[in-house]
């Protein structure tokens, strides 16, 4: 079976630039400037006269614009690089169409959008981000935090198509063209179109605990979402309209979730695939333009637009501190061939700054995102969703009614569900939700699940989250718990990378040498960095919140920490020497908060000293008295 060209460049991840001939069959949809008008704009502009012919020649239109690239002036006659480079500038600087609309942003002030962007933002797949929630249910611990996805969209899109275009003004030989910069925009304006209920409780809590239920993640949900959006609102001859093709919608993708797998690959496209052919997992853009890929969802080092936006926009709502300038790192981006792939670099002096953005990081998820009490309401809204899931169905395609856990695989009944379905299973007359319904109405009433203990173990946590809740309660045999009566929750702080240290794959340049990308070391930046990047604890919450339960809690938790030797995070509500009734829980002398006991031991010679001169002085007070 013959394969076409163009199929065989996707295949191998070898993306020319689109042919004139290719360009010129794009249908506008609507009426557009003919060639004789781009040519009179260009000698407004300062072009020559041969510039302006071949324009008018070639019967350019205003929609054509936005596909032009090197290779395509070059088709039509136009061979100076410098004038290559002047017209994609001049194109990149007409001014906005009609109908770009200006929004008015807390955190980044006025900015406009593309109009393409414009119509997938009226949208009713899009417009249900504005109900779900940026930090799920740190909303009930932090009353600032109200913001919701469709705002933190809006940023990304704006902050992405800054950081492309700054790339593109400062380094013009990367040709990055109009179009790249509208598909980072759009896929920084859907990355997370893809989300649930209650944002990432929905993905990483209750699709993982509904059996039978596969993998899942809201970036997949953020793909087919984008695929049912063009579709159900008919955008692809928008999308058409503004130079984009197929290969750019992949190129999106590609922007949101990664290498697409090739599963999803079409037979045509996996057909004659011969061995040995470019590793370049990707399909949309070549590895010529693999910096692309590093804008709104880094795979590489986690540097990306996305987490400027919510760093920026989550401490504002939250009353938190940010330190990162991402505009400052902006400027100092450059885009510098690494070992065959062109990586976005950043001058050595900004490794300290970086280092900053990643322990704001890990100061958001200590102080909000896995705060001991945020992370209660979202195990008992996760809880409240498998309550309800087998009962309440949710109207999908075709008239179907499907289970929440099964709208992933629906995106009719998908872009009916948002933070709204508590309410929707609260009001509900089903009896059979009373279970979910108690739930919610203990969050909404504060009865919250209690965090009775937290520890770090010093060495790797072993067993499952089921196997430390029974090891919890053999500790105590007699103490009248049951399994249903605790959760435990291990909690993981990270700078994003797991156990790596996210800065180890970056690169940088120094000022003479800007083309030369190196690594920089931790040591080299400063002794007082931390040595792991990894932290694990284990938290235990009690559902019963009586004052009874909660001591017998603790206490079983305080037992199996002693045996098992692990050190006690400090947490308020908890006092050592308050429950402290077994002489074989802790020393006589009150063992430290955050140090493991071992039973009753003698005093040390220091103690015993101690305790001698304070005799000899009270004898000796008492005497001169």
């Amino acid at each position: 079976m013959s394969v076409s060209p163009s199929a065989k460049r996707r295949r191998t991840g070898v993306i020319e630039p689109p042919k004139l001939s290719e360009i010129l069959s794009l249908e506008s949809g609507e009426e557009g400037m003919e060639g004789t008008e781009i040519a009179a704009m260009l000698r407004d502009a300062g072009f020559n006269e041969d510039i302006q012919t071949a324009f008018k020649v070639n019967k350019i239109k205003r929609h054509h614009l936005y596909s032009m690239t090197h290779s395509t002036l070059a088709q039509m006659g136009i061979n100076a690089v410098g004038d290559q480079i002047d017209i994609i500038e001049w194109i990149s600087s007409l001014p906005p169409p009609a109908n770009e609309k200006v929004f008015n942003d807390p955190i980044h002030g006025h900015f406009d959008l593309h109009p393409l962007l414009v119509s997938i933002i009226d949208t009713r797949q899009f417009q249900r981000l504005r109900y779900i929630k940026q930090l799920g249910g740190s909303y009930y611990v932090f009353p600032g935090a109200a913001h919701n996805r469709f705002e933190h969209s809006l940023g990304v899109s704006h902050l992405a198509g800054e950081f492309v275009e700054s790339l593109q003004r400062r380094q013009p030989e990367l040709s990055i063209t109009p179009v790249d910069i509208l598909c980072v925009k759009i896929a920084g304006l859907c990355h997370d179109i893809g989300h649930g209920p209650f944002s990432h409780m929905f993905d990483l809590h209750f699709i993982p605990k509904v059996p039978g239920t596969p993998k899942w993640k809201h970036e997949r949900g953020s793909v087919d979402m984008l695929d049912h959006l063009i579709a159900a609102n008919k955008l692809w001859p928008a999308f058409t309209r503004h130079g984009l093709t197929e290969v750019d919608l992949i190129f999106i993708k590609e922007l949101i979730v990664g290498p697409l797998k090739e599963e999803e690959e079409d037979d045509k496209d996996r057909e004659g695939k011969e061995e040995g052919e470019s590793s370049w997992p990707y399909k949309g853009r070549s590895i010529e333009k693999s910096f692309l890929y590093e804008i709104v969802a880094n795979k590489r080092n986690g540097v990306d637009v996305d987490k400027w936006d919510y760093f920026a926009r989550d401490c504002h709502c939250l009353g938190i501190p940010n330190s990162f300038d991402s505009r400052r790192y902006m400027k100092f981006a450059r885009v510098i061939k690494v070992d065959g792939v062109y990586q976005i670099c950043c001058r050595d002096k900004e490794v300290g700054n970086l280092y900053e953005m990643f322990h704001t990081r890990n100061a958001l998820h200590r102080r909000a995102y896995q705060h001991k009490t945020s992370q209660a309401v979202e195990i008992m809204l996760t809880e409240a969703l498998l309550a309800a899931n087998d009962h309440l169905l949710i109207p999908g395609k075709d008239g179907s009614l499907v289970r929440m856990s099964d709208a992933v695989n629906d995106m009719v009944a998908y872009t009916n569900l948002n933070d709204s379905i508590m309410h929707v299973i609260m009001t509900s007359p089903n009896p059979k939700l009373q279970q979910a319904q108690a739930l919610l109405c203990r969050v909404e009433e504060r009865q919250l699940y209690k965090c009775i203990g937290q520890t770090q173990p010093s060495t790797d946590i072993a067993g499952s989250n089921e196997e430390i809740k029974d090891q919890i309660l053999d500790s105590r045999p007699d103490c009248g718990l049951t399994e249903s009566d605790l959760h435990v929750k291990i909690v993981t702080f990270d700078y994003g990378m797991k156990e790596r240290n996210p800065i180890d794959q970056m690169r940088f340049y120094v000022k003479h040498k800007p083309n030369r990308a190196f690594k920089v070391r931790r040591n080299q930046v400063s002794q007082m960095l931390p040595a792991t990047f990894v932290e694990k604890s284990i938290r235990v919450y009690c559902k019963k919140i009586d004052a009874d339960s909660l001591e017998l809690a603790k206490k079983c938790f305080v037992t199996w920490c002693n045996k098992q030797n692990h050190l006690m995070t400090p947490k308020g509500e908890i006092s050592v020497e308050g429950f402290c009734n077994d002489e074989h829980d802790f020393t006589p002398y009150g063992t430290p908060f955050g140090t493991p006991a071992k039973g009753p031991s003698s005093p040390t010679r220091d103690q015993q000293n101690l305790l001698s001169d304070t005799k000899k002085k009270l004898s000796f007070l008492i005497e001169k008295k």
